[in-house]
């Protein structure tokens, strides 16, 4: 905890906001399912794992880690990531585009949607759909619990924000009992959506946003309190960061504030403890008796 002011917020929490891919689910992505349309199945897992070589995203990694076989990156000769949506390469002079539907919504490629569980990553060369590929995360196990136990101890609302699809967030939510899922965000979008919420909190309680990712550094320096995730975390969510988990375990976010509520009562007890000393040798200096 980077200062006692921040202790001093957290006991008066109303809202918890989160952010879902490493905060509420481990991070840890697997290529689950490669659904083909328009090449081998392995040309396919290739061709993206190509293009996703510039990207640091844990989607990104577990694709090219689920490519066994390796590549040849000098056939990457131009790539560039598109922020809330994919990437954008040009792969032995083919263009590849690798990302979400808004990504092929902006190229026109029409793609098929994948009714098992996880993030779909569309390809696409040349403008032209080739399939996509299912990649799953795991739900962290005390999450729940962490959820279940800051209502236990009064906080009024909890928040998820994320850039995965309805379909992912519904479902990830509903098994945690979030009361507001917000859904298919941009980066920008998550610090507009906080906002929103702090503007429907009530005066006086605080609001605190909980992140991993550099994408929530903004985030978390606009919240009243906000709580970084430090074992995956990145250096800039840290930095913004005014609480730091060291462990990356959700359930300890009610136990932060709950020791900020002991903290405080224990400050408040000791105010009147000494208040009451000096009134009472007042009071006995007055009759002669100090």
């Amino acid at each position: 905890v980077k200062g006692s002011s921040f202790l001093e917020s957290l006991s008066k929490t109303d809202t918890v906001v989160f952010d879902k891919t490493g905060t509420l689910t481990e991070g840890r992505f697997e290529v689950s399912r490669v659904h083909s349309v328009g090449m081998a199945e392995d040309e396919l897992l290739e061709t993206a794992a190509q293009a996703e070589s510039v990207s640091n995203h844990p989607i990104s990694k577990s694709i090219i880690e689920a490519h066994t076989s390796g590549f040849d990156a000098s056939t990457v000769e131009s790539a560039e990531e598109i922020p809330g949506k994919g990437v954008r390469a040009v792969v032995r002079g083919r263009t590849v585009h690798v990302g979400n539907h808004r990504l092929m919504n902006d190229i026109g490629a029409e793609y098929c949607h994948e009714e098992v569980a996880g993030t779909n990553v569309h390809v696409a060369v040349d403008g032209r759909y080739m399939g996509h590929i299912v990649v799953s995360d795991v739900v962290k196990s005390d999450a729940a619990e962490a959820v279940a136990t800051l209502k236990a101890i009064g906080v009024r609302r909890t928040v998820m924000l994320s850039g995965d699809s309805a379909r992912i967030c519904t479902d990830v939510g509903g098994r945690l009992g979030i009361d507001d899922i917000r859904y298919e965000l941009l980066p920008a979008d998550k610090t507009e959506a906080l906002e929103r919420v702090m503007e429907d909190t009530p005066e006086n309680r605080t609001v605190a946003y909980v992140g991993d990712g550099i994408n929530d550094a903004p985030s978390l320096a606009r919240a009243d309190v906000g709580i970084a995730m430090g074992g995956l975390g990145s250096d800039a969510a840290i930095e913004a960061a005014d609480v730091v988990i060291m462990d990356d375990a959700p359930s300890k976010i009610p136990t932060c504030i709950d020791l900020s509520k002991r903290v405080n009562r224990i400050v408040m007890q000791n105010i009147v403890f000494a208040l009451a000393v000096k009134f009472g040798l007042l009071a006995l200096t007055l009759f002669g008796f100090t």
